[in-house]
Protein backbone atom coordinates (compact mmCIF):
# COMPACT_ATOMS: atom_id res chain seq x y z
CA UNK A 1 0.00 0.00 0.00
CA UNK A 2 2.81 2.43 0.87
CA UNK A 3 4.46 1.75 -2.48
CA UNK A 4 1.15 2.38 -4.27
CA UNK A 5 0.67 5.69 -2.45
CA UNK A 6 4.25 6.70 -3.13
CA UNK A 7 3.87 5.85 -6.80
CA UNK A 8 0.62 7.83 -7.01
CA UNK A 9 2.28 10.80 -5.33
CA UNK A 10 5.16 10.58 -7.79
CA UNK A 11 2.75 10.60 -10.72
CA UNK A 12 1.01 13.68 -9.35
CA UNK A 13 4.28 15.52 -8.91
CA UNK A 14 5.41 14.50 -12.38
CA UNK A 15 2.17 15.80 -13.85
CA UNK A 16 2.69 19.21 -12.24
CA UNK A 17 5.81 21.07 -13.39
CA UNK A 18 8.11 22.08 -10.57
CA UNK A 19 8.05 25.64 -11.87
CA UNK A 20 4.31 25.80 -11.18
CA UNK A 21 4.83 25.11 -7.49
CA UNK A 22 8.12 26.75 -6.61
CA UNK A 23 9.41 30.21 -7.51
CA UNK A 24 12.64 31.90 -6.52
CA UNK A 25 12.26 35.46 -5.24
CA UNK A 26 15.16 37.80 -4.57
CA UNK A 27 15.06 36.80 -0.88
CA UNK A 28 14.68 33.05 -1.42
CA UNK A 29 12.47 30.33 -2.92
CA UNK A 30 8.76 29.99 -2.11
CA UNK A 31 6.57 26.91 -2.53
CA UNK A 32 2.93 27.43 -3.47
CA UNK A 33 -0.14 25.27 -3.99
CA UNK A 34 -2.93 24.75 -6.52
CA UNK A 35 -6.01 26.94 -6.04
CA UNK A 36 -9.03 26.96 -8.38
CA UNK A 37 -7.03 26.61 -11.57
CA UNK A 38 -4.15 28.83 -10.49
CA UNK A 39 -1.15 28.50 -8.21
CA UNK A 40 -1.21 30.50 -4.99
CA UNK A 41 1.74 31.71 -2.95
CA UNK A 42 0.64 33.19 0.37
CA UNK A 43 2.45 34.97 3.17
CA UNK A 44 5.57 36.08 1.26
CA UNK A 45 7.47 38.75 3.20
CA UNK A 46 8.12 41.80 1.03
CA UNK A 47 9.88 43.71 3.83
CA UNK A 48 11.48 43.00 7.18
CA UNK A 49 9.21 42.99 10.24
CA UNK A 50 8.79 46.68 11.23
CA UNK A 51 9.37 45.99 14.91
CA UNK A 52 11.82 47.23 17.53
CA UNK A 53 14.17 49.78 16.00
CA UNK A 54 12.36 49.39 12.64
CA UNK A 55 9.06 50.68 14.04
CA UNK A 56 8.24 54.01 12.38
CA UNK A 57 10.94 53.68 9.77
CA UNK A 58 10.68 53.13 6.02
CA UNK A 59 10.39 49.43 5.10
CA UNK A 60 13.64 47.56 4.47
CA UNK A 61 14.16 44.29 2.57
CA UNK A 62 13.48 41.02 4.41
CA UNK A 63 16.23 38.65 5.52
CA UNK A 64 17.22 36.03 2.95
CA UNK A 65 16.39 32.33 3.28
CA UNK A 66 17.68 29.30 1.40
CA UNK A 67 15.26 26.39 1.91
CA UNK A 68 11.92 26.69 0.06
CA UNK A 69 9.53 28.73 2.19
CA UNK A 70 6.07 27.25 2.70
CA UNK A 71 3.68 29.71 1.05
CA UNK A 72 0.46 27.85 1.78
CA UNK A 73 -0.77 30.17 4.57
CA UNK A 74 -1.33 33.90 4.70
CA UNK A 75 0.82 35.98 7.01
CA UNK A 76 -0.27 38.03 10.00
CA UNK A 77 -2.61 40.94 9.50
CA UNK A 78 -1.37 44.34 10.63
CA UNK A 79 -2.29 45.62 14.07
CA UNK A 80 -5.91 46.78 14.30
CA UNK A 81 -8.94 46.66 16.54
CA UNK A 82 -11.72 44.32 15.51
CA UNK A 83 -15.14 45.78 14.74
CA UNK A 84 -18.33 43.89 15.61
CA UNK A 85 -19.99 42.52 12.50
CA UNK A 86 -16.96 43.13 10.26
CA UNK A 87 -15.52 40.03 8.61
CA UNK A 88 -11.80 39.50 9.12
CA UNK A 89 -9.26 37.25 7.43
CA UNK A 90 -8.99 35.04 10.50
CA UNK A 91 -5.25 35.67 10.70
CA UNK A 92 -3.67 36.91 13.93
CA UNK A 93 -2.62 40.55 14.11
CA UNK A 94 0.94 41.61 14.72
CA UNK A 95 3.43 44.35 13.99
CA UNK A 96 5.19 41.67 11.93
CA UNK A 97 2.69 41.93 9.08
CA UNK A 98 4.36 43.01 5.84
CA UNK A 99 3.35 40.03 3.73
CA UNK A 100 1.90 39.64 0.27
CA UNK A 101 0.05 36.96 -1.67
CA UNK A 102 0.36 35.97 -5.32
CA UNK A 103 -2.05 33.99 -7.53
CA UNK A 104 -0.85 33.05 -10.99
CA UNK A 105 -2.23 30.91 -13.81
CA UNK A 106 1.28 30.13 -15.00
CA UNK A 107 4.25 30.43 -12.64
CA UNK A 108 6.84 30.32 -15.38
CA UNK A 109 9.40 33.04 -16.01
CA UNK A 110 9.07 34.68 -19.41
CA UNK A 111 5.29 34.27 -19.81
CA UNK A 112 4.68 38.00 -19.19
CA UNK A 113 1.07 38.00 -18.04
CA UNK A 114 -0.60 41.26 -16.93
CA UNK A 115 -0.45 41.89 -13.19
CA UNK A 116 -3.17 43.24 -10.87
CA UNK A 117 -2.10 44.53 -7.43
CA UNK A 118 -4.93 44.92 -4.92
CA UNK A 119 -4.81 47.58 -2.17
CA UNK A 120 -7.34 46.85 0.56
CA UNK A 121 -9.62 49.39 2.21
CA UNK A 122 -10.52 49.96 5.83
CA UNK A 123 -10.06 53.66 6.48
CA UNK A 124 -6.28 53.19 6.92
CA UNK A 125 -7.02 51.69 10.35
CA UNK A 126 -8.26 48.20 9.47
CA UNK A 127 -8.39 45.62 6.69
CA UNK A 128 -6.29 42.84 5.22
CA UNK A 129 -4.85 41.61 1.95
CA UNK A 130 -6.01 38.10 2.84
CA UNK A 131 -9.80 38.34 3.07
CA UNK A 132 -11.75 35.47 1.51
CA UNK A 133 -13.70 37.89 -0.72
CA UNK A 134 -10.46 39.19 -2.25
CA UNK A 135 -8.90 35.79 -2.90
CA UNK A 136 -7.29 36.22 -6.30
CA UNK A 137 -7.74 32.75 -7.77
CA UNK A 138 -10.80 33.49 -9.92
CA UNK A 139 -9.31 36.68 -11.32
CA UNK A 140 -6.06 34.83 -12.03
CA UNK A 141 -8.03 32.25 -14.01
CA UNK A 142 -8.73 35.07 -16.50
CA UNK A 143 -5.05 35.17 -17.44
CA UNK A 144 -3.68 37.72 -14.97
CA UNK A 145 -1.30 37.49 -12.03
CA UNK A 146 -2.98 38.86 -8.88
CA UNK A 147 -1.12 40.28 -5.89
CA UNK A 148 -2.51 41.48 -2.56
CA UNK A 149 -0.61 42.75 0.45
CA UNK A 150 -0.81 44.20 3.94
CA UNK A 151 0.42 47.65 4.93
CA UNK A 152 0.83 49.25 8.35
CA UNK A 153 -2.38 50.73 9.73
CA UNK A 154 -3.50 53.22 12.32
CA UNK A 155 -0.79 54.78 14.47
CA UNK A 156 1.71 52.13 13.33
CA UNK A 157 1.30 53.26 9.73
CA UNK A 158 0.62 56.98 10.07
CA UNK A 159 2.41 58.78 12.87
CA UNK A 160 4.40 62.00 12.97
CA UNK A 161 6.51 63.29 15.85
CA UNK A 162 9.34 65.86 16.01
CA UNK A 163 11.81 63.20 17.18
CA UNK A 164 11.01 61.00 14.19
CA UNK A 165 11.03 63.96 11.82
CA UNK A 166 14.58 64.71 13.01
CA UNK A 167 15.52 61.27 11.64
CA UNK A 168 14.00 62.19 8.27
CA UNK A 169 10.82 60.14 8.74
CA UNK A 170 7.72 61.92 7.49
CA UNK A 171 5.07 59.68 8.99
CA UNK A 172 3.33 57.93 6.07
CA UNK A 173 4.76 54.48 6.77
CA UNK A 174 1.66 52.73 5.43
CA UNK A 175 2.07 54.45 2.06
CA UNK A 176 5.79 53.67 2.12
CA UNK A 177 4.77 50.02 2.56
CA UNK A 178 2.48 50.24 -0.46
CA UNK A 179 5.32 51.63 -2.57
CA UNK A 180 7.68 48.95 -1.25
CA UNK A 181 5.18 46.23 -2.19
CA UNK A 182 4.92 47.66 -5.71
CA UNK A 183 8.71 47.80 -5.97
CA UNK A 184 8.84 44.14 -4.86
CA UNK A 185 6.36 43.30 -7.63
CA UNK A 186 8.47 45.10 -10.21
CA UNK A 187 11.60 43.16 -9.17
CA UNK A 188 10.06 39.73 -8.57
CA UNK A 189 6.81 39.23 -10.46
CA UNK A 190 8.46 37.93 -13.64
CA UNK A 191 9.29 34.73 -11.79
CA UNK A 192 5.56 34.19 -11.23
CA UNK A 193 4.78 34.67 -14.92
CA UNK A 194 3.95 38.36 -14.61
CA UNK A 195 5.02 41.31 -16.73
CA UNK A 196 6.48 44.10 -14.56
CA UNK A 197 5.67 46.55 -17.35
CA UNK A 198 1.93 45.70 -17.17
CA UNK A 199 1.03 46.32 -13.54
CA UNK A 200 -2.47 47.59 -12.67
CA UNK A 201 -3.08 48.89 -9.16
CA UNK A 202 -6.66 48.63 -7.95
CA UNK A 203 -8.35 49.26 -4.65
CA UNK A 204 -11.59 50.22 -2.92
CA UNK A 205 -12.34 52.85 -0.26
CA UNK A 206 -9.02 53.63 1.46
CA UNK A 207 -7.49 51.34 -1.16
CA UNK A 208 -9.12 53.37 -3.93
CA UNK A 209 -7.88 56.57 -2.31
CA UNK A 210 -4.42 55.01 -2.09
CA UNK A 211 -4.58 54.39 -5.84
CA UNK A 212 -5.19 58.11 -6.42
CA UNK A 213 -2.48 59.10 -3.95
CA UNK A 214 -0.01 56.78 -5.66
CA UNK A 215 -0.88 58.33 -9.01
CA UNK A 216 0.04 61.68 -7.44
CA UNK A 217 3.18 60.42 -5.65
CA UNK A 218 6.53 61.04 -7.35
CA UNK A 219 8.00 58.10 -5.39
CA UNK A 220 5.57 55.68 -7.08
CA UNK A 221 6.25 56.72 -10.69
CA UNK A 222 7.11 53.82 -12.96
CA UNK A 223 5.79 51.17 -10.57
CA UNK A 224 2.44 50.71 -12.35
CA UNK A 225 1.00 51.21 -15.82
CA UNK A 226 -2.76 51.37 -15.16
CA UNK A 227 -5.07 52.12 -12.23
CA UNK A 228 -8.58 51.35 -10.95
CA UNK A 229 -10.05 53.42 -8.11
CA UNK A 230 -13.32 52.24 -6.57
CA UNK A 231 -15.10 54.51 -4.08
CA UNK A 232 -11.79 56.21 -3.36
CA UNK A 233 -13.01 59.75 -2.76
CA UNK A 234 -10.18 62.17 -3.40
CA UNK A 235 -11.44 65.40 -1.85
CA UNK A 236 -10.05 64.70 1.63
CA UNK A 237 -7.64 67.24 3.09
CA UNK A 238 -4.96 65.31 4.94
CA UNK A 239 -3.22 67.19 7.77
CA UNK A 240 0.12 68.80 7.01
CA UNK A 241 3.24 67.77 8.93
CA UNK A 242 3.04 70.36 11.77
CA UNK A 243 -0.58 69.39 12.50
CA UNK A 244 0.27 65.70 12.46
CA UNK A 245 3.31 66.22 14.69
CA UNK A 246 1.18 68.09 17.22
CA UNK A 247 -1.17 65.11 17.46
CA UNK A 248 1.78 62.73 17.63
CA UNK A 249 3.28 64.79 20.44
CA UNK A 250 -0.02 64.65 22.34
CA UNK A 251 0.00 60.86 22.07
CA UNK A 252 3.66 60.66 23.15
CA UNK A 253 3.05 62.87 26.16
CA UNK A 254 0.08 60.79 27.27
CA UNK A 255 2.16 57.62 26.83
CA UNK A 256 5.14 59.04 28.71
CA UNK A 257 7.51 58.75 25.75
CA UNK A 258 9.72 61.75 25.11
CA UNK A 259 12.11 60.61 22.40
CA UNK A 260 12.32 58.23 19.45
CA UNK A 261 13.84 55.38 21.46
CA UNK A 262 11.11 55.49 24.13
CA UNK A 263 8.41 55.73 21.46
CA UNK A 264 9.75 52.60 19.76
CA UNK A 265 9.86 50.83 23.12
CA UNK A 266 6.15 51.37 23.80
CA UNK A 267 4.07 48.19 23.96
CA UNK A 268 2.15 47.55 20.75
CA UNK A 269 -1.12 47.69 22.70
CA UNK A 270 -0.37 51.27 23.73
CA UNK A 271 0.42 52.32 20.17
CA UNK A 272 -2.73 50.59 18.93
CA UNK A 273 -4.95 52.34 21.44
CA UNK A 274 -8.67 52.24 20.73
CA UNK A 275 -8.48 53.35 17.10
CA UNK A 276 -11.02 51.83 14.74
CA UNK A 277 -13.38 52.94 11.97
CA UNK A 278 -15.69 54.65 14.47
CA UNK A 279 -13.05 56.01 16.84
CA UNK A 280 -10.09 57.75 15.22
CA UNK A 281 -8.79 59.24 18.51
CA UNK A 282 -8.64 62.54 16.64
CA UNK A 283 -6.78 64.44 19.34
CA UNK A 284 -3.85 62.01 19.26
CA UNK A 285 -3.97 60.37 15.83
CA UNK A 286 -3.53 62.21 12.55
CA UNK A 287 -4.20 59.51 10.00
CA UNK A 288 -2.39 59.84 6.65
CA UNK A 289 -0.38 63.03 6.24
CA UNK A 290 0.40 65.59 3.56
CA UNK A 291 4.09 65.24 4.27
CA UNK A 292 5.47 67.11 1.25
CA UNK A 293 7.32 64.07 -0.11
CA UNK A 294 5.29 60.87 -0.37
CA UNK A 295 2.15 63.04 -0.40
CA UNK A 296 3.23 66.39 -1.83
CA UNK A 297 -0.19 68.08 -1.62
CA UNK A 298 -3.92 67.38 -1.77
CA UNK A 299 -4.59 64.85 -4.50
CA UNK A 300 -7.40 66.96 -5.99
CA UNK A 301 -4.93 69.79 -6.61
CA UNK A 302 -2.53 67.39 -8.31
CA UNK A 303 -5.24 66.02 -10.62
CA UNK A 304 -6.72 69.45 -11.34
CA UNK A 305 -3.28 70.62 -12.47
CA UNK A 306 -2.70 67.45 -14.54
CA UNK A 307 0.40 66.48 -12.58
CA UNK A 308 -0.65 62.90 -11.79
CA UNK A 309 0.71 59.82 -13.56
CA UNK A 310 -1.04 59.84 -16.94
CA UNK A 311 -1.89 56.16 -17.00
CA UNK A 312 -5.16 54.59 -18.16
CA UNK A 313 -7.70 54.91 -15.34
CA UNK A 314 -11.01 53.30 -14.38
CA UNK A 315 -12.75 55.23 -11.63
CA UNK A 316 -16.20 55.17 -10.07
CA UNK A 317 -18.30 54.41 -7.03
CA UNK A 318 -21.49 52.77 -5.83
CA UNK A 319 -24.93 54.31 -6.26
CA UNK A 320 -25.90 54.25 -2.57
CA UNK A 321 -22.62 54.43 -0.68
CA UNK A 322 -24.17 55.40 2.65
CA UNK A 323 -27.37 53.41 2.27
CA UNK A 324 -26.43 51.43 5.37
CA UNK A 325 -26.69 54.53 7.58
CA UNK A 326 -29.99 54.65 9.50
CA UNK A 327 -32.20 57.58 8.50
CA UNK A 328 -32.10 59.03 12.01
CA UNK A 329 -28.30 59.31 11.83
CA UNK A 330 -28.07 60.95 8.41
CA UNK A 331 -28.23 64.54 9.74
CA UNK A 332 -25.20 63.76 11.91
CA UNK A 333 -23.35 62.41 8.87
CA UNK A 334 -24.40 65.35 6.69
CA UNK A 335 -23.37 68.00 9.22
CA UNK A 336 -19.57 67.94 8.67
CA UNK A 337 -20.08 67.59 4.90
CA UNK A 338 -22.28 70.69 4.74
CA UNK A 339 -19.85 72.62 6.93
CA UNK A 340 -17.01 71.75 4.53
CA UNK A 341 -19.07 73.10 1.60
CA UNK A 342 -19.25 76.51 3.25
CA UNK A 343 -21.54 79.17 1.79
CA UNK A 344 -22.47 76.89 -1.08
CA UNK A 345 -24.15 74.35 1.20
CA UNK A 346 -27.62 75.86 0.78
CA UNK A 347 -27.34 75.76 -3.00
CA UNK A 348 -26.23 72.13 -2.82
CA UNK A 349 -29.24 71.18 -0.70
CA UNK A 350 -31.56 73.05 -3.05
CA UNK A 351 -30.17 71.18 -6.07
CA UNK A 352 -31.88 67.96 -4.97
CA UNK A 353 -35.46 67.17 -5.94
CA UNK A 354 -36.61 67.40 -2.33
CA UNK A 355 -35.20 67.99 1.16
CA UNK A 356 -35.64 64.27 1.80
CA UNK A 357 -33.49 63.43 -1.23
CA UNK A 358 -30.84 65.87 -0.05
CA UNK A 359 -30.74 64.29 3.40
CA UNK A 360 -30.59 60.83 1.90
CA UNK A 361 -27.90 61.29 -0.75
CA UNK A 362 -25.93 64.48 -0.16
CA UNK A 363 -23.13 63.05 1.99
CA UNK A 364 -22.55 60.07 -0.28
CA UNK A 365 -22.48 62.30 -3.34
CA UNK A 366 -20.02 64.70 -1.71
CA UNK A 367 -17.73 62.01 -0.32
CA UNK A 368 -17.68 59.62 -3.27
CA UNK A 369 -19.68 60.50 -6.41
CA UNK A 370 -18.55 64.08 -7.03
CA UNK A 371 -14.87 63.28 -6.31
CA UNK A 372 -14.91 60.35 -8.75
CA UNK A 373 -16.57 62.51 -11.41
CA UNK A 374 -14.12 65.39 -10.91
CA UNK A 375 -11.05 63.15 -10.84
CA UNK A 376 -12.23 61.42 -14.00
CA UNK A 377 -12.78 64.70 -15.86
CA UNK A 378 -9.43 66.11 -14.79
CA UNK A 379 -7.60 62.95 -15.75
CA UNK A 380 -9.35 62.72 -19.12
CA UNK A 381 -8.39 66.34 -19.79
CA UNK A 382 -4.71 65.32 -19.77
CA UNK A 383 -5.43 62.97 -22.68
CA UNK A 384 -5.05 59.86 -20.51
CA UNK A 385 -7.65 57.16 -21.30
CA UNK A 386 -10.32 57.34 -18.61
CA UNK A 387 -13.45 55.28 -17.96
CA UNK A 388 -16.12 56.26 -15.41
CA UNK A 389 -18.64 53.86 -13.85
CA UNK A 390 -21.42 53.64 -11.29
CA UNK A 391 -22.07 50.30 -9.59
CA UNK A 392 -25.71 49.83 -8.66
CA UNK A 393 -26.28 46.11 -8.30
CA UNK A 394 -27.43 44.42 -5.10
CA UNK A 395 -27.30 40.64 -4.81
CA UNK A 396 -30.81 39.20 -4.98
CA UNK A 397 -30.66 37.67 -1.49
CA UNK A 398 -29.68 41.02 0.07
CA UNK A 399 -32.15 43.43 -1.47
CA UNK A 400 -34.10 45.87 0.73
CA UNK A 401 -36.70 48.35 -0.36
CA UNK A 402 -35.17 51.71 -1.18
CA UNK A 403 -31.56 50.65 -0.58
CA UNK A 404 -29.01 50.52 -3.39
CA UNK A 405 -25.42 49.30 -3.58
CA UNK A 406 -23.73 50.35 -0.38
CA UNK A 407 -20.10 51.08 0.31
CA UNK A 408 -17.74 48.13 -0.28
CA UNK A 409 -20.50 45.81 -1.53
CA UNK A 410 -18.82 45.82 -4.95
CA UNK A 411 -15.53 44.28 -3.77
CA UNK A 412 -16.68 40.67 -3.83
CA UNK A 413 -18.02 41.27 -7.37
CA UNK A 414 -14.69 42.68 -8.56
CA UNK A 415 -13.03 39.39 -7.64
CA UNK A 416 -15.91 37.21 -8.89
CA UNK A 417 -15.98 35.63 -5.44
CA UNK A 418 -19.70 35.53 -4.63
CA UNK A 419 -19.40 31.87 -3.67
CA UNK A 420 -17.19 32.98 -0.78
CA UNK A 421 -19.84 35.37 0.53
CA UNK A 422 -22.55 34.86 3.14
CA UNK A 423 -25.45 34.30 0.73
CA UNK A 424 -25.95 31.88 -2.14
CA UNK A 425 -25.61 33.82 -5.39
CA UNK A 426 -28.29 33.72 -8.06
CA UNK A 427 -27.52 33.22 -11.74
CA UNK A 428 -27.90 36.96 -12.32
CA UNK A 429 -25.61 37.76 -9.37
CA UNK A 430 -22.98 35.46 -10.84
CA UNK A 431 -23.30 37.00 -14.29
CA UNK A 432 -22.79 40.52 -12.91
CA UNK A 433 -19.69 39.44 -10.99
CA UNK A 434 -18.25 37.68 -14.03
CA UNK A 435 -18.86 40.76 -16.17
CA UNK A 436 -17.05 43.11 -13.78
CA UNK A 437 -14.12 40.73 -13.35
CA UNK A 438 -13.91 40.43 -17.15
CA UNK A 439 -13.82 44.22 -17.53
CA UNK A 440 -11.11 44.51 -14.88
CA UNK A 441 -8.96 41.70 -16.32
CA UNK A 442 -9.35 43.04 -19.84
CA UNK A 443 -8.24 46.47 -18.70
CA UNK A 444 -5.19 44.96 -16.99
CA UNK A 445 -4.27 43.16 -20.20
CA UNK A 446 -4.68 45.97 -22.71
CA UNK A 447 -5.32 49.26 -20.92
CA UNK A 448 -8.90 49.20 -22.24
CA UNK A 449 -11.76 47.39 -20.42
CA UNK A 450 -13.61 46.57 -23.64
CA UNK A 451 -13.43 43.02 -24.87
CA UNK A 452 -15.55 40.71 -26.97
CA UNK A 453 -18.86 39.76 -25.39
CA UNK A 454 -19.05 42.73 -23.00
CA UNK A 455 -21.32 45.78 -23.36
CA UNK A 456 -19.45 48.71 -24.89
CA UNK A 457 -17.83 51.06 -22.36
CA UNK A 458 -16.91 54.40 -23.91
CA UNK A 459 -14.00 56.51 -22.76
CA UNK A 460 -14.95 59.61 -20.82
CA UNK A 461 -15.46 62.70 -22.94
CA UNK A 462 -15.30 65.78 -20.74
CA UNK A 463 -17.50 67.77 -23.12
CA UNK A 464 -20.33 65.20 -22.94
CA UNK A 465 -19.53 62.95 -19.96
CA UNK A 466 -21.09 59.50 -19.82
CA UNK A 467 -20.50 56.56 -17.54
CA UNK A 468 -21.14 52.83 -17.49
CA UNK A 469 -24.06 52.06 -15.20
CA UNK A 470 -23.48 48.56 -13.85
CA UNK A 471 -26.61 46.77 -12.73
CA UNK A 472 -28.14 43.48 -13.80
CA UNK A 473 -26.99 44.64 -17.22
CA UNK A 474 -24.47 47.33 -18.13
CA UNK A 475 -25.15 50.37 -20.31
CA UNK A 476 -23.84 53.86 -20.97
CA UNK A 477 -25.73 56.77 -19.45
CA UNK A 478 -25.18 60.47 -18.80
CA UNK A 479 -22.85 61.41 -15.94
CA UNK A 480 -22.99 64.42 -13.67
CA UNK A 481 -26.18 66.31 -12.91
CA UNK A 482 -27.19 69.46 -10.99
CA UNK A 483 -26.30 68.16 -7.53
CA UNK A 484 -22.77 67.16 -8.48
CA UNK A 485 -22.33 70.49 -10.27
CA UNK A 486 -23.49 72.35 -7.15
CA UNK A 487 -21.06 70.39 -4.96
CA UNK A 488 -18.19 71.15 -7.33
CA UNK A 489 -19.11 74.85 -7.44
CA UNK A 490 -19.25 75.06 -3.65
CA UNK A 491 -15.84 73.43 -3.35
CA UNK A 492 -14.22 75.61 -5.96
CA UNK A 493 -15.57 78.71 -4.21
CA UNK A 494 -13.71 77.70 -1.05
CA UNK A 495 -10.32 77.21 -2.70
Amino acid sequence: MIRILAAAGGLLLAAMPAAAQQVRTEAGPVRGFSAEGSTAFLGIPYAAPPVGDLRWRPPVPPAHWTAPRDASRAGNDCMQNAMPGVTTSGQPTSEDCLFLNVWTPNASAGVKLPVMVWIHGGGFVSGSGSLAETDGARLAARGVVVVSFNYRLGRFGFFAHPALAAEGNGGNYGLMDQIAALAWVKRNIAGFGGDPAKVTIFGESAGGESVLRLMAAPAARGLFARAISASGGGRDHWPVAPEAEAKGSAFAAAAGAGDAASLRALPASVVLGGINMLNKEDARYSGPITDGTIVPEDVARVFAAGREARVPLIIGNNDDELGFVPTALLPMVNGPVLAALGKGADAVKASYASPEKATRYLAGDAMFTEPAFSMARWHAATGAPTWLYRFGYVAEAKRKEGIGAGHATDVIFQFDNLAKGDAKPSAVDAAVAARIADYWAGFAASGDPNRKGLPRWDRLNGAAPRLLAIGASAAMTEAGGPSLAAITTAREARQ
